[in-house]
C-alpha cells in the first residue's frame, strides 16, 4: 500500500454530483440506492444546524452500521458526529436513530480487510479516491482500514 495523495474533499460540480444521492433521499427515492448508501443527518459542530451527508455502509452486523471517513479525519460529517454523536441515519426507507462511535484502527483494517474480498471494484475506487495505490492483496486493504477512520452507528433499538 501506498499513499500516493491524500485526496481532498470536493468542491465546485463535483460537490454537487456528490450531494445528488442527498436529493434522492429528499425526493423519497432512498430505497432505489440500496443498503449499502446511508443518509447521515447529523449536527454542525460549529453552527448547531442539520447537516447531511450520503456515505457508504462498509459492514452491518448485530452492533450497528460501519462507514469509513474516506477524506480522513478532516472530513465534516466525521467530525461533527465525534463531537455530537447522537445522529439519524436512513437506509432505503428505514430511518434509525443511532449514535456514532470511533472504531479503533486495528479493527478498521480487519473491516477493510473483509469489505475487499466482498466488493472488490468499490474497494479498488474508493482506496483510489481516498489516494491510496493497493495491490489487490488484502494485506494492503488491511494497511488502508488503519489510517482511515471508520465510525460505527448504533442503532437506538437493537432490533433494528
Amino acid at each position: 500500500m501506498e499513499i500516493v495523495k491524500r485526496a481532498a474533499p470536493p468542491t465546485g460540480l463535483r460537490r454537487r454530483l456528490w450531494r445528488l444521492p442527498i436529493r434522492l433521499y429528499r425526493m423519497g427515492l432512498g430505497p432505489l440506492l440500496g443498503r449499502r448508501i446511508m443518509l447521515l443527518t447529523h449536527t454542525g459542530r460549529v453552527s448547531g444546524r442539520t447537516r447531511q451527508a450520503v456515505i457508504e455502509v462498509v459492514q452491518h452486523d448485530e452492533r450497528g452500521y460501519v462507514a469509513a471517513s474516506g477524506f480522513g479525519p478532516r472530513a465534516d460529517w466525521y467530525r461533527n458526529v465525534m463531537a455530537t454523536p447522537e445522529v439519524t441515519v436512513q437506509i432505503g426507507g428505514h430511518v434509525f436513530r443511532t449514535t456514532a462511535a470511533p472504531i479503533a484502527a486495528d479493527e478498521g483494517a480487519e473491516i477493510m480487510g473483509g469489505y475487499a474480498p466482498r466488493h472488490p471494484a468499490a474497494a479498488r475506487q474508493l482506496c483510489r479516491l481516498m489516494g491510496f495505490a493497493v495491490d489487490g492483496s488484502v494485506e494492503d486493504y488491511r494497511e488502508v482500514g488503519r489510517r482511515v477512520p471508520f465510525v460505527r452507528f448504533m442503532p437506538h433499538d437493537p432490533r433494528t
